[in-house]
């Protein structure tokens, strides 16, 4: 027999025999048995009892399995819009041939007399539901403790079901009641208020466009951003930048965890670090920079970064338990405010789902109930179907039925946005004839809680870098200015002490940088 299936039969005989409690304290489960049987007698007695306690007990949540079969029965005539009293409770486990199985009519009579009326039942079941809850963690934890004895077991798979399992207690059982108006009015009234008082329009964490934070006011708390194009459009490289922007916020930075699936952390790095230091991300792959670019990768780019708070993780694979897991963590120890997710579909779910569609509906709602549970921003990337590629001529503009695998992510998302090039479909000038080479346009199609916008911006792919276009330079520059140390080709002043540089491809050119000691000749490049 293979030895991996060896090991998991062993594990699963374990788990179905483990009993913490018994082996260890020799005591019996946390159990209200007579609770129990008052609360299934209230539900038969009162009409509006089952609504109660259905909101907080589950069946699994009875010590006593003739009460959760019980239970399911009154479940089923509820579902099924019928009164539950003790004939109906009766005629349903006979249906389901669970009678006998039960104690037979006797016993479900039984239970009416344990209890005079309704009056204290939501307090039972939350008696019931916190003896559960400690039966859980009781059988939770003889599962890590025999786990940890293993010593074919990973250790860092072991915290992460360790983790993923403690949540699903409270994700399943400790759900939040419902607050009047007149609370949730209070807290309206408070944020409002806090607005108004702010100096700045930017309520959320800032992208570092200012013609996205226009219509967004910043990527809000609890939204699910999902950020989506076709393959080397540049999604990854924008998600860098809107996570370099917010973490080297000059008022309000913020930490940032970058998930990178497909790229590993030293390639992201490398990303970010021609951006900041607007070095040609080639030259620094390859290692081949001159003593000049060395000076401004360190005194612009390393010296920076060095003191952002960007945690990126290049898990191969990451499924959903793992990135719950890693991100609360993260929000504990450094108050994390930005999560980025390259990208969706190279995620994996809880497994059990064939279907390709389910289980990416599954991570895009487990990724909406992350953001809300952590009150943080979730920038999801997405891949595009190749639908935009068969649509005709000059109309590439991706929809959001492009979106690829499932309409979930749609459904689920706060806003989608899309990024569109051009020249990435060989259009390299405009209506009017004008070059849009480098030109980039950000589509917001949904947006939950505003409106919908196309954004233009200015892509430098070859240092990984957007500039909002002709509203401010990405590094702060005055309207309509290129970030420092860059120009446009064939505009004067190409010489004297900064001197000309290449061609970047993009309709603008890199000059010499004011940290080389020799300018530049007219016919000399960095190169």
């Amino acid at each position: 027999m293979d030895i991996t299936n060896l090991n998991k039969d062993r594990k699963n005989r374990r788990k179905g025999t483990l009993d913490l409690s018994t082996m260890v304290y020799g005591k019996v489960p946390p159990q209200a048995k007579d609770l129990e049987e008052a609360v299934l007698g209230a539900i038969m007695l009162e009409k509006t009892a089952f609504d109660t306690v259905v909101e907080i007990l589950k069946p699994e949540c009875f010590y006593v399995d003739s009460h959760q079969r019980i239970f399911r029965a009154m479940q089923a005539l509820s579902q099924k819009s019928q009164p539950i009293d003790i004939l109906t409770v009766v005629e349903e486990l006979r249906k389901r041939e669970e009678l006998e199985m039960v104690g037979g009519p006797y016993y479900v009579t039984k239970l009416t007399n344990t209890v005079v009326s309704s009056a204290n039942i939501d307090a039972h079941s939350r008696i019931i539901l916190q003896k559960f809850i400690q039966r859980e963690l009781i059988r939770i934890s003889g599962e890590v403790i025999a786990d940890a004895y293993e010593d074919s077991t990973d250790v860092f798979d072991l915290l992460d079901a360790a983790e993923s399992k403690l949540f699903d207690i409270t994700n399943n059982h400790l759900r939040k009641d419902y607050n009047s108006i007149d609370s949730v009015l209070v807290q309206a009234v408070q944020r409002i208020e806090d607005l108004r008082n702010q100096t700045e329009d930017i309520s959320g964490v800032p992208s570092g466009f200012p013609s996205i934070d226009k219509v967004t006011f910043g990527w809000q708390k609890t939204d699910l951003i999902i950020l989506a194009a076709r393959p080397a459009v540049g999604k990854t490289a924008f998600a860098l930048n809107l996570a370099r922007n917010a973490a080297l916020n000059p008022t309000r930075p913020t930490a940032v965890a970058v998930f990178s699936l497909e790229m590993s952390a030293g390639q992201l790095v490398q990303r970010i670090l021609s951006a900041e230091s607007e070095i040609w991300l080639e030259k620094i792959s390859r290692g081949k920079l001159e003593e000049y670019e060395m000076k401004q990768l360190y005194a612009k780019g390393i010296q920076r970064l060095s003191e952002a708070k960007i945690f990126i993780d290049d898990t191969a694979a990451l499924n959903i338990f793992e990135l719950r897991a890693k991100c609360r963590r993260l929000k504990n120890k450094h108050d994390l405010g930005l999560i980025i997710i390259d990208y969706l579909q190279l995620m994996s779910g809880a497994g059990g789902n064939t279907n390709r569609e389910q289980e990416i509906s599954q991570i895009s709602r487990s990724l909406k109930q992350l953001a809300k549970e952590l009150e943080v921003p979730i920038i999801a990337l997405s891949q595009l179907s190749r639908a935009v590629e068969t649509r005709k001529e000059g109309n590439k503009m991706p929809q959001l039925s492009d979106l690829r695998e499932s309409g979930a992510i749609e459904q689920d998302a706060d806003m989608v946005m899309f990024i569109y090039r051009p020249e990435y479909y060989d259009l390299n000038a405009n209506e009017n004839g004008e070059s849009v080479k480098g030109e980039t346009h950000v589509r917001i199609a949904k947006h939950r809680n505003g409106s919908l916008e196309t954004i233009k911006l200015r892509a430098m792919l070859h240092i990984q870098k957007f500039v909002d276009e002709g509203i401010e330079g990405g590094d702060g520059a005055p309207a309509g200015q290129l970030p420092s140390g860059w120009k446009p080709i064939g505009s004067a002043g190409g010489g004297g002490a900064m001197g000309p540089g290449p061609d970047m491809g993009s309709g603008y050119r890199q000059i010499g940088s004011r940290m080389n000691d020799v300018p530049f000749d007219d016919d000399e490049t960095p190169f």
